[in-house]
């Protein structure tokens, strides 16, 4: 004990019950953040703020902030048992107030200032205190909330246009200002809307201090960043494409954390929310920390930063980032650098049980949304059930469709034959997960250039490729995302720190392009051939998979009705295919739905005048033919009917 006691803040007002700091030590808390951490109060006539923070190894925690003029002997709080946690209630502490804790440890005479761990709101980067804060909110998307499992459902169209909120759109006339979340409401949904796209999803938006880390390495796990506004701002953006019918998915990162003083590493002077052991505990790639997913604790705070964002900000799906990170002890690391399993494996166990238990509360909590793997491995049933053995996720990214697609479409057309494996494998595995086909940020920084970038040849027939990438991606099984700035033709490669390119919209290849992503979009939702069995075999079909010579490809897409069945015939030379026949299951009028090399897209406009009859002519084990042109560069889509 100090030698002059210090006074501390009351303990007779307090949210915590002796249920909750049970089920926090036993890592089944997942709502931490009802209890814990600054909670506005008015009982018993007094009015101020609880807090409470989990700093086991602590000698002292106090309260420090705008309203005590930041000195640690003013508000102690008052350890609560063996839980490891402080808490006190403080009279008089209003709504924007500024604190942290500040900590002396037990150990080496450690003292540091921290940040709220569970803190709802923090201050604009690059200061670091937390915000005593409330949120209150009046939603408006009820009817959203009542439909939204059948927009979710693994048999929906989902188009998913991926967005950094902070380079999205700007504001150059104020110093190259981000839009904040409120101005971004009424433009997203509008330009989303018309594009046709089902999604957004938020590259992090949760407190970060490093601005170029585009959110994954989060601080502030149950705070929306303060850099464009309020918890309420941020609620309002989600609320407003809600009301215009367009689902909200976040990126999520439980898989490690950066080590800036004021956030979780060595937040008690000991490694609490990660190991100790840099083999364990450190990310070589990342230089930043790995949660212990087997401390009871720390599942009980991630379990509720999840629910956190689906309870109190309405969201429709979690996109978990870097999961093979998580699942491989041995990830990134030589020899001697990670330490084996207590079986002698390369797998972490204790992250393995966090995913599934995380998937399973959180589909129990919340049927009607999805959760999403970014898994680059070929990890077993990833997005498999945990009763059967997954994971439980409900969707995984395909990396290795991404990775394949664009190696053949950087390939000059000439050479292609000699690729056209890679266009064709992943059917050999595309229904043993639930796939999303990801063009994502990924593929646009760090020198890989612009999607456009990596396309061959003159500008006509780079812009003829993208379309053909996309159309190719839109035929596959699988749901699909698109960063933002791809669907337009962005030119340079994507920046953080400015806007996209929407200058380029002004020239016709450009705004062709933007205008064949919407017109995919609105085909992709409307014809239940192109989405409702995705992730059943009996939704794909080859045609003619084995035309390398002419790199052609045909196959067909259905739905659990014949009449509905679309063929899509992809063309990947500049060279036009006349009289190309194509067999088909049924006789009668063919309907072009979509030709890429439509001059209202930036095409040649070659075609086949809006639709072919079949003939009675047996083709590829079928008993009727189309004799089609195929268009340079181009993909055709047709229907019978």
């Amino acid at each position: 004990m100090p030698d002059n006691p210090i006074p501390a803040a009351s303990s007779r007002i307090t949210l915590l019950s002796d249920q909750d700091l049970y089920l926090f030590n036993e890592g089944s808390n997942y709502r931490m953040h009802e209890t814990m951490g600054a909670h506005l109060v008015s009982r018993d006539g007094q009015t101020g703020a609880t807090f409470s923070v989990w700093a086991p190894n602590a000698r002292l925690v106090s309260v420090i902030g705008s309203f005590n003029g930041w000195d640690p002997r003013a508000n102690q709080l008052t350890p609560r048992g063996s839980s490891g946690i402080w808490e006190g209630f403080i009279p008089g502490v209003t709504k924007g107030a500024l604190y942290k804790f500040h900590i002396e440890s037990r150990r080496h005479g450690y003292r540091v200032d921290k940040a709220d761990p569970l803190g709802i709101w923090h201050e604009k980067p690059p200061r670091t205190a937390s915000v005593v804060w409330d949120l209150d909110y009046q939603w408006n998307d009820r009817e959203w909330m009542e439909k939204r499992a059948a927009r979710n459902s693994l048999r929906a169209p989902q188009s998913i246009y991926e967005v950094h909120l902070g380079s999205w759109m700007r504001v150059p006339e104020e110093h190259n200002r981000p839009l904040t979340y409120r101005e971004t409401a009424p433009r997203l949904a509008e330009y989303v809307g018309r594009m046709g796209f089902t999604h957004v999803e938020f590259l992090p938006v949760m407190e970060h201090p490093f601005y170029g880390s585009w959110g994954y390495q989060t601080t502030g796990y149950f705070a929306p960043t303060s850099r464009y506004g309020t918890p309420q701002d941020f609620m309002y953006l989600v609320d407003y494409l809600h009301q215009h019918g367009i689902a909200v998915v976040l990126d999520w990162v439980p898989s490690h954390f950066p080590s800036d003083a004021h956030g979780l590493s060595y937040f008690d002077g000991t490694h609490l929310y990660e190991h100790a052991d840099s083999r364990q505990g450190f990310h070589p790639d990342w230089k930043t920390q790995i949660f212990n997913y087997g401390r009871s604790e720390v599942r009980s705070f991630l379990m509720s930063s999840a629910m956190f964002w689906l309870d109190k900000y309405h969201i429709d799906g979690l996109r978990v980032d870097a999961v093979a990170s998580m699942l491989y002890l041995d990830y990134s690391r030589k020899q001697g650098e990670w330490i084996p399993n207590k079986y002698g494996g390369r797998e972490n166990l204790d992250a393995i049980d966090f995913l599934r238990r995380f998937n399973q509360e959180v589909y129990k909590e919340h049927p009607d949304i999805q959760t999403t793997a970014e898994e680059s491995t070929s990890w077993p049933m990833v997005s498999r059930p945990v009763y059967l053995g997954g994971l439980g996720f409900g969707l995984k990214w395909d990396m290795g469709w991404m990775h394949d697609t664009l190696e053949y479409f950087k390939q000059d057309p000439i050479h292609r034959k000699y690729h056209h494996s890679k266009l064709t494998f992943r059917m050999l595995y595309s229904f043993h997960e639930n796939f999303i086909l990801p063009l994502s940020h990924d593929e646009v920084v760090h020198g890989k250039g612009s999607l456009i970038g990596k396309m061959p040849g003159n500008e006509r027939d780079r812009f003829a490729n993208l379309r053909l990438l996309f159309a190719y991606m839109y035929a596959q099984p699988g749901k699909k995302l698109l960063f933002m700035g791809c669907e337009f033709g962005q030119v340079r490669e994507w920046a953080h720190d400015t806007s996209l390119e929407w200058d380029v919209l002004q020239y016709p290849v450009h705004s062709g392009l933007q205008d064949w992503v919407g017109q995919l979009n609105r085909v992709y939702r409307s014809e239940p051939a192109l989405h409702q069995l995705d992730n059943s075999p009996a939704g794909f079909e080859w045609v003619d998979c084995n035309d390398n010579l002419t790199s052609t490809i045909s196959l067909l897409r259905k739905s659990e009705s014949p009449k509905e069945t679309v063929l899509i015939v992809c063309n990947f030379t500049p060279i036009p295919r006349l009289e190309y026949r194509v067999g088909v299951p049924v006789g009668g009028y063919w309907r072009e739905l979509l030709n890429s090399d439509a001059a209202e897209y930036g095409g040649t406009n070659l075609g086949n005048a809006g639709g072919v009859n079949a003939e009675e002519k047996p083709a590829h084990g079928r008993p009727f033919s189309l004799k089609l042109t195929l268009p340079p560069l181009g993909a055709l889509f047709l229907k019978a009917g």
